[in-house]
């Protein structure tokens, strides 16, 4: 109940009366009062005025399962949330679910990991408070070969959810960029991580883990990564809720993944994915197992791949997994 009149107050302009929530909810009035109490206790500002009812005046940044759920708008995508004050992997823990039946959409969310993964297996600093560490559990039913896809639905729609979000709020919005193929970066620094992972059959997919770490309110990093992250608190220049962030990106992730459905392939989303992509129209040095070598990126495929012109006017398609593509001078 708490999640439901947590909701009402706040989709409601102006007060909500004692009343007009016990009859909604067919409680007592004493027990609608207990649940205000347990509110102003989590650090939600509830203002409680005789003869007018309650009004929510300011929300902490939460990421409890109930400040999730009063916030989605969504049909399927963190509909089923599964809430981790600390958890190893929040991936991890969408693959068991997977595993166990969870529902397609069911997201997992924690304030806190201690065994965070990015691509190629390396550690993601991932402490406590000022971070948002999720992973989203998605059962697509098209063939395996096709699911490495779904890693540019979840950079486009995170690139699309923070702008959405920070444009609510009515602040200045930072030039939101996508760095080929997943990362999210602002002012040539990451933002956003993200990691695919898939569990399938030689023509099946079980079901694809799609996890999404993005600094909010860090104002440091350690010293290896200070020079190439930031934060959307260094960016913006004050504090971003996380929850309503959390939201936005699963609401912009339900509309791609649904396009992406249509065609199986990028096609309805590659024009807006291009117009955000950092790479396009650069020079970057692509950096494979067997040669690295300096190229153009022209755009990408439907299918997901970066399109490069080398210096000889031929030009190839690069898959994510088998190359890493870096700009001439730096990460960007």
């Amino acid at each position: 109940m708490k999640t439901e009149i947590l909701k009402m107050l706040r989709e409601a302009d102006g007060y909500v009366s004692g009343q007009q929530i016990s009859e909604k909810f067919g409680v007592s009035r004493t027990a609608v009062w207990k649940v205000i109490r347990q509110l102003q206790d989590e650090g939600y500002q509830v203002e409680a005025v005789r003869n007018k009812g309650y009004h929510i005046v300011d929300s902490p940044d939460v990421i409890t399962k109930e400040e999730l759920d009063s916030q989605m708008k969504t049909r399927w995508a963190g509909r089923n949330i599964l809430y981790y004050t600390e958890t190893d992997s929040t991936n991890l823990r969408i693959r068991q679910a997977g595993d166990e039946g969870a529902p397609h959409g069911t997201l997992a969310v924690a304030d806190r990991q201690t065994a965070g993964r990015g691509r190629r297996g390396r550690s993601w600093s991932s402490p406590a408070g000022g971070s948002i560490y999720m992973s989203v559990l998605l059962r697509p039913d098209i063939v395996p070969s096709k699911a490495s896809m779904l890693t540019l639905v979840m950079a486009c729609s995170v690139a699309e959810g923070i702008k959405q979000c920070l444009a609510a709020e009515g602040g200045e919005i930072p030039h939101v960029q996508i760095k080929w193929p997943n990362d999210i970066i602002v002012n040539g620094k990451k933002l956003v991580g993200i990691l695919t992972e898939m569990s399938a059959q030689i023509d099946y997919i079980n079901h694809v883990t799609v996890g999404v770490g993005i600094n909010v309110n860090m104002t440091e990093f350690p010293e290896e990564i200070s020079g190439t992250a930031t934060s959307l608190r260094l960016e913006c220049g004050h504090a971003v809720r996380r929850a309503p962030l959390i939201a936005a990106v699963m609401e912009r992730l339900e509309e791609n993944y649904e396009i992406f459905l249509e065609t199986e392939d990028l096609s309805g989303l590659m024009e807006k994915y291009s117009a955000m992509l950092v790479n396009r129209d650069r020079d970057v040095r692509v950096i494979g197992a067997r040669e690295t070598y300096q190229a153009h990126a022209v755009g990408i495929a439907p299918s997901g791949e970066l399109i490069v012109r080398r210096e000889d006017g031929t030009e190839e398609r690069i898959n994510a997994g088998e190359v890493s593509v870096r700009g001439v001078y730096g990460y960007v």
